[in-house]
């Protein structure tokens, strides 16, 4: 591959390594191990994997202590093939309108799709007896953040129903081989559909709630607020937390910036519904969005699975500018506009990405 990871890598100012997004390949549906995208926000913790124990307490009947044996023996293998995507993916595209402090600048790279096994946390719920007062399922890591002088695990919490759906896994494997310490060993969470900072990692707990998690990064991190508050302009306590990712739709080639012969060009991208969702329609424009042509899929589309995609315009000479567009079986599309979706973090960017070109 061209790039390598270690060029791809974001450090913050405490010199922790915070993410790594490596272009997808157009075309490939699941994404090397290698080059799946990392976001953490603490050093990797070092788990012993004949020690670790999944704790499962709150509003269930059995609370229980679950190891590596354990889950391996007592569940089913499932196996899920999903779609993850940060929810800070195309951030980067806000900064034309203004600084967001604090906030990695993620290009459009930020998602990565992988085959993923372990067991099923529908099955693990009903192992320990899930109270009727129930409504949240929180996940808490073994990592150790520091906020606001305090340190505790990255976390957050999903709803019921959703945990329920059969599609959520507590997975111990990606592509076939055990996860690797960046990728969250021993256990990780993969929520389908929803923002990646739901899917924990160094997963150590799990806790039944009536309401959502108040750890830091559901209440205070991860909301869409659309407002600046003067006296603290980062903070988004008052938005809606995040939960589905929404209908997005990505070029991956051309790139942005490339010099290319006028004449029939080939577009290829991905796309991919609200909650992971299949596509009604995928359009890609050569001139600004005047006119649209229809795209083709060509691989993925399962539910939480992305859709590559292809298209042909023809570009004459001069600067242009491509763009597409996608339209979910819900009915649901992506706004025209950056100034559509802006909001303080940057989160959730999912106006029409647009790339420009210089045509020969």
């Amino acid at each position: 591959m061209a790039d390598s990871l270690s060029s791809r890598r974001s450090y913050g100012s405490d010199g922790l390594n915070k993410g790594v997004w490596p272009n997808p390949v157009p075309g490939q549906l699941i994404t090397a191990s290698d080059r799946f995208f990392t976001r953490s926000h603490a050093p990797v913790p070092v788990i012993d994997p004949d020690t670790w124990g999944l704790e499962v307490d709150g509003l269930v009947e059995r609370p229980g202590r679950f190891s590596l044996t354990q889950l391996g023996r007592d569940f089913s293998e499932h196996r899920v093939v999903a779609t993850l995507g940060c929810a800070g993916m195309r951030r980067a595209e806000f900064l034309d309108m203004g600084p967001l402090p604090g906030e990695l600048p993620w290009g459009p790279d930020a998602a990565s799709t992988g085959r993923w096994s372990g067991v099923g946390l529908r099955d693990v719920l009903e192992a320990v007896g899930v109270s009727s007062r129930a409504g949240h399922v929180e996940f808490i890591g073994l990592d150790q953040v520091l906020r606001l002088e305090s340190t505790f695990g990255f976390g957050g919490s999903i709803d019921l129903k959703k945990a329920l759906a059969g599609d959520v896994l507590l997975a111990t494997h990606l592509n076939d081989e055990p996860l690797s310490p960046e990728h969250g060993f021993p256990v990780r969470v993969v929520v389908p559909g929803w923002i990646g900072a739901r899917s924990v990692k160094w997963l150590g707990r799990i806790v039944v709630r009536p309401d959502p998690s108040e750890n830091y990064f559901q209440t205070k991190a991860y909301r869409i607020e659309r407002t600046i508050n003067p006296e603290a302009p980062t903070d988004v306590s008052g938005g809606v937390p995040l939960a589905e990712l929404p209908v997005n739709a990505v070029i991956l080639d051309p790139k942005p910036g490339q010099s290319i012969q006028a004449g029939p060009v080939v577009v290829l991208g991905w796309a991919i519904g609200q909650g992971g969702s299949g596509l009604a329609a995928i359009e890609v424009s050569g001139d600004g969005g005047a006119r649209w042509v229809g795209a083709r899929p060509t691989a993925g589309g399962e539910a939480g699975v992305w859709t590559f995609w292809e298209a042909r315009v023809t570009l004459a000479g001069g600067p242009r500018e491509l763009v597409v567009r996608a339209t979910d079986v819900g009915g649901r599309s992506q706004p025209a506009t950056l100034q559509e979706c802006w909001n303080v973090k940057g989160y959730c960017n999912n106006a029409w990405h647009r790339v420009r070109l210089t045509v020969k």
